[in-house]
């Protein structure tokens, strides 16, 4: 049947890849992969003959009404990103919304996604929580930042390696150095790490290290005892604004 199929994969460990996505890659008609030489050493694992063709976010604003055409004229088409599910901070919104504007049928298995492991191994509550992806790298970055340090569920970013102590120290700038939070890199592979602790230790420890792979960043949000200590620092600061003594003293 003709459709759109969104297929997870493995984010590092191949075994990770479900029996269901492996069947539904072998019956597609083309398989639209960001990086195809990537996603061709997936399939040979698995031995899947497929037509693979690029859409990655360089193109895929050009591709995505020539794909929904081919699904159209009755074929199936996979689409896979280099790791993880599509969509997620990578391609695939925009093949989904047209897709779903023509009429045309979309199925997304479950399947690996980095953060989710990253957020339940992190220690802090996972039943609310906030998914950022990656922060802007320039506009916009510090507006961001200052929402999310009263964001009071837990917080997920992506980042990547050579911008990770940079990007713990503003946080800590933001939300203080004593606020927790985890470093997730390299998950299911065979260098796998998780660092736990203060944003003040985790800059500390990734400072002394070269840091490779891809990173989940997992922080606490704001606390109750924060927002009141906050809460009542404002409330000083207004009483010291608004005292006699103070208006006095502007007034002259």
């Amino acid at each position: 049947m003709s459709k759109l199929y969104i297929v997870p994969t493995p984010i590092g460990n191949l075994e990770d890849m479900t029996l269901r996505a492996i069947n539904v890659l072998k019956s597609a008609d083309v398989v639209l992969a960001e990086d195809t030489r990537k996603s061709a050493i997936l399939l040979k694992h698995y031995s899947i003959q497929a037509k693979l063709q690029s859409h990655h976010k360089f193109n895929e604003h050009k591709t995505v009404d020539m794909v929904a055409d081919l699904i159209g004229a009755g074929q199936s088409v996979a689409l896979v990103s280099d790791a993880g599910t599509p969509g997620i901070s990578d391609p695939g919104f925009l093949l989904v919304r047209t897709c779903l504007e023509r009429g045309i049928e979309v199925e997304c298995l479950p399947g690996a996604t980095a953060f989710v492991p990253a957020l339940v191994n992190s220690g802090l509550p996972c039943d609310k929580f906030v998914f950022e992806g990656f922060l802007p790298q320039k506009k916009g970055r510090q507006t961001r930042l200052e929402k999310m340090a009263t964001e009071d569920r837990t917080i997920v970013f992506y980042e990547s390696p050579h911008r990770l102590v940079k990007t713990l120290t503003q946080l800590a700038e933001h939300m203080g150095p004593d606020r927790r939070a985890s470093v997730s890199r390299e998950l299911t592979k065979l260098y796998e790490e998780n660092a736990r602790g203060t944003l003040a230790e985790l800059i500390a420890h990734f400072s002394a290290k070269e840091v490779k792979g891809e990173i989940v960043i997992i922080v606490e949000g704001v606390t109750q005892k924060e927002t009141k200590k906050r809460n009542k620092y404002r409330n000083d600061e207004d009483e010291d604004y608004n005292s006699e003594e103070w208006v006095e003293k502007n007034e002259e």
